[in-house]
């Protein structure tokens, strides 16, 4: 009785189960690896804002501290937008009237908040309490990195569910004292009694996976 397929047929089929085999594995792994690269996480990226405001001249050259636009980071979830009258006051009348300020003067005529470009924005499954992370030592700069560097702001961080895991699992290393959690450029002291085993007892931090802390 003749064969039912040639043995090309044979030797064609035994490839096309290889390469669906390869195709069904590799495709999942190459997805699962490209969600982690920064064109996937938003890391590095930097939207353009309606003023092209510079927090490598406002919290680098003049130090204003985040506290003073970011006033609700200490005791909310979320850290504030400053109102536009918050940058009236510092400036003279010649930067005020002049074309760089006109969405600023635009917000005021209209009683319309400037609309800023979000840059850290997380999914809106995940929670995120700015105010538990500030009064526990974990420093703005750990998630935003250097913004006193930053002319445009980017995203520092990949902030992706490992990420946090990371931090989450082994606190300690990511802690400074309170008095320091908006200073840029801060480095643990050698000598320094307060480390970060030592704030963690202080501020009665502990490592915290489980689901429910960030998915409610």
């Amino acid at each position: 009785m003749p064969a039912l397929f040639s043995r090309s047929a044979g030797r064609l089929f035994r490839i096309l189960i290889v390469v669906g085999i390869a195709l069904a594995v590799g495709i999942p792994v190459l997805l699962m690896a490209w969600v982690r690269t920064p064109p996937a996480t938003g890391q590095h990226s930097a939207p353009a804002q309606p003023v092209e405001f510079s927090h490598q001249l406002h919290a680098g050259a003049f130090r204003i501290d985040c506290r003073y636009c970011h006033t609700t980071v200490e005791r909310a979830a979320t850290a504030g937008m400053p109102a536009t009258e918050t940058c009236v006051p510092c400036h003279q009348p010649v930067w005020y009237n002049g074309p760089f300020f006109a969405p600023v003067r635009q917000s005021l005529a209209t009683g319309k908040p400037i609309p800023w470009q979000r840059v850290n924005d997380l999914p809106d499954y995940v929670f995120f309490n700015h105010a538990i992370h500030i009064r526990k030592g974990v420093a703005c700069e750990t998630c935003h990195g250097r913004v006193d560097q930053m002319a445009r702001v980017e995203q520092a961080a990949p902030l992706t569910m490992g990420w946090c895991l990371d931090c989450h699992r082994n606190p300690a290393p990511h802690l400074r004292p309170r008095s320091a959690v908006t200073t840029m450029g801060w480095t643990r002291p050698a000598d320094s009694s307060e480390s970060g085993a030592a704030l963690a007892r202080r501020y009665a931090v502990k490592p915290v996976t489980d689901c429910s802390a960030c998915h409610r």
